[in-house]
């Protein structure tokens, strides 16, 4: 941790798809040029990703930002962890009867539902198919066959439901789960295929604040990037919220930014040269 009375210091908070990594989920040479330039300025990255935690270690360890100092926000604000030490240091997980329930509700649906442990992803016979296999050859994770997710004995940082062709019955589904468990769960779209089930007041914008407190840095030199709805409140909550050309419109429409160049093009790099490198350039 830096020292506090150093405010030159900024903290830049990353969204890994669709921002950083470009299409092929490869790190475009000038993002990782830019991000070099300011790490070694003395400036702090914080890749923030709905990604389990095994998948943003390994994006982590890809960047190089596994040395002391170093963080990540994994599974949309639900554990924060220190890569240097790999150890984490928040975590906040779903009530099982709630992922019981939902599971049941998924199943009657004929949904596919998938939960976490600290090494693969979770699904049950009935979801081991190409879409299981497509999702763990996004993140580069493996996934286990369990017999029933009914049979967990420990808590998961959260639940994903995916479906690829139809985003109403995804979107039908996450009215059934407010309706039920609003005082304790939250629900988003993290991308038109997939809906995100976490603990509730769990976000992005949650965890930039936790840990920009963690880090003695104030949320005024914090700048978020993203492009997706699970972006949202990590751009609010920023002292800048920046989103990329190729986000969505209601990102577009909160960000005090929006990239000249896409998440294929470069747009981080953009956002470090404009807020972190030169930021007077950018008033």
């Amino acid at each position: 941790m830096f020292d506090m009375k150093n405010d030159c210091v900024k903290a830049l908070f990353l969204d890994l798809d669709g921002t950083f990594l470009d299409d092929g989920k490869n790190i475009p040479q000038e993002n990782r040029d830019a991000l070099k330039l300011m790490l070694d300025a003395g400036h702090k990255a914080i890749i923030t990703t709905g990604r389990p935690l095994p998948s943003a270690v390994k994006q982590a360890v890809k960047l190089g930002l596994t040395g002391s100092g170093c963080y990540l926000i994994a599974y949309n604000g639900g554990v924060l962890y220190d890569t240097g030490n790999e150890t984490v240091i928040f975590e906040k997980t779903l009530p099982l009867d709630c992922v019981y329930e939902i599971n049941r509700e998924a199943r009657r649906r004929n949904m596919h539902i998938q939960a976490y442990d600290r090494e693969s992803v979770l699904v049950e016979p009935v979801c081991d198919n190409d879409i299981v296999r497509y999702y763990c050859g996004r993140i580069e994770m493996p996934f286990r066959v369990i017999e029933s997710m009914n049979n967990l004995q420990e808590e998961p940082a959260k639940l994903l439901l995916i479906d690829r062709q139809d985003k109403q019955k995804l979107e039908s589904m996450r009215v059934w789960i407010r309706e039920r468990y609003d005082s304790i769960i939250d629900t988003f779209f993290s991308c038109d295929e997939f809906v995100e089930v976490v603990g509730k007041h769990l976000n992005k914008g949650s965890g930039l604040i936790r840990m920009a407190e963690m880090l003695g840095i104030p949320v005024s030199n914090t700048i978020a990037v993203g492009d997706a709805e699970n972006d949202l409140s990590m751009i609010e909550a920023a002292g800048t919220g920046c989103c990329m050309c190729n986000g969505s419109d209601e990102v577009k429409q909160i960000a005090d930014y929006i990239t000249v160049l896409d998440n294929n093009q470069g747009g981080v790099a953009e956002v470090i040269r404009r807020f972190i490198l030169n930021p007077t350039e950018s008033k």
